[in-house]
């Protein structure tokens, strides 16, 4: 328990690097602005932090989120998403994905994490503007299953080498969605829906946090395949081991989802891992997201990130 005198939440670290629970707070009342500041210190100490029991619905969802930044609005959404409620999106993927692009869920999933480190991502991290912060909050989980996993990218950057930081510090790499995806022989509608919704952006490697002045290790193995200026045979074994050092499992911490849970993470700092052992459980998993708009990334030199193909600041 990390309650502090003066302090009205009860924070409980759950892993050394990254992740607590927040008790006895209810996030679908209206919180004092005190409250509203402590959850974000949390948050922003933590990187991800997690409240049980609680009873959200899509207005209060909402309403939490904007205490701590403006909601994204999404042109294009789930057919699960709710039409009157533009910042929810609704992730179902069993309900969703079964036979669309021609493949069933597990094909897709299979095709879009060939390898252990793919699956890593942060939400939107193609864009020029990633968001800022997620707020997810799960109605109905697998009776076993579905966890996710956060990795602290703040600490994987602290736990290289001085000469390595120096090195990564100055280069910049191209974050593409889609990167890697084994695509179907003959037809293939995904590869298709890819092409014709192509988003890019040059990043830093090395991303400077605009509130915590922390620098973090911006890479994941679900956008980037490329270190700019380096050939791609200097680029590929250099990449992989910072995705590996991005996800080391003393960096990490995994949740178990409960009906009603929420986790508040810093897409920022933190890339995560969603689950691909439900495939097999014969059970949804439906869970509501509201993402918070961020800022253009900026290195540690200064100079922001810049978009390639596919979005411009603000512009959802």
């Amino acid at each position: 328990m990390t309650t502090d005198r003066g302090t009205r939440i009860d924070v409980r670290p759950a892993a050394g690097h990254i992740g607590a629970e927040i008790v006895g707070v209810d996030l679908a009342e209206d919180l004092d602005d005190t409250v509203v500041a402590e959850i974000r210190a949390a948050m922003l100490r933590w990187k991800v932090v997690f409240f049980r029991g609680q009873h959200l619905d899509h207005a209060s969802h909402v309403a939490f989120a904007r205490r701590f930044g403006e909601p994204v609005r999404l042109r294009k959404r789930g057919s699960a998403s709710p039409a009157d409620v533009p910042e929810i999106e609704t992730t179902a993927d069993r309900l969703e994905l079964g036979g669309r692009y021609g493949m069933e869920h597990d094909e897709w999933l299979r095709r879009r994490r060939h390898s252990l480190l793919r699956g890593w991502h942060c939400d939107h991290g193609a864009r020029v503007d990633p968001p800022a912060a997620t707020i997810l909050r799960a109605e109905t989980v697998p009776p076993y299953g579905g966890d996710t996993t956060w990795s602290n990218l703040a600490a994987a950057y602290a736990g290289l080498s001085a000469p390595l930081r120096g090195f990564l510090d100055g280069l910049r790499a191209e974050h593409r969605l889609g990167v890697g995806y084994q695509t179907r022989p003959g037809e293939d509608a995904y590869a298709r829906h890819l092409l014709d919704r192509q988003i890019a952006t040059e990043h830093p490697l090395v991303r400077v946090h605009p509130e915590t002045g922390e620098r973090v290790l911006f890479v994941n193995g679900y956008y980037v395949e490329q270190i700019l200026g380096l050939s791609r045979m200097e680029s590929a074994p250099l990449l992989e081991m910072l995705v590996e050092q991005a996800t080391r499992p003393e960096y990490t911490v995994r949740f178990r989802w409960e009906p009603g849970s929420v986790a508040f993470w810093d897409n920022r700092a933190t890339i995560h891992l969603a689950p691909s052992d439900t495939t097999q459980v014969d059970h949804p998993r439906v869970m509501h997201r509201v993402m918070l708009a961020g800022e253009v990334p900026a290195g540690v030199d200064g100079r922001p990130s810049e978009p390639v193909v596919g979005s411009g600041p603000g512009v959802w």
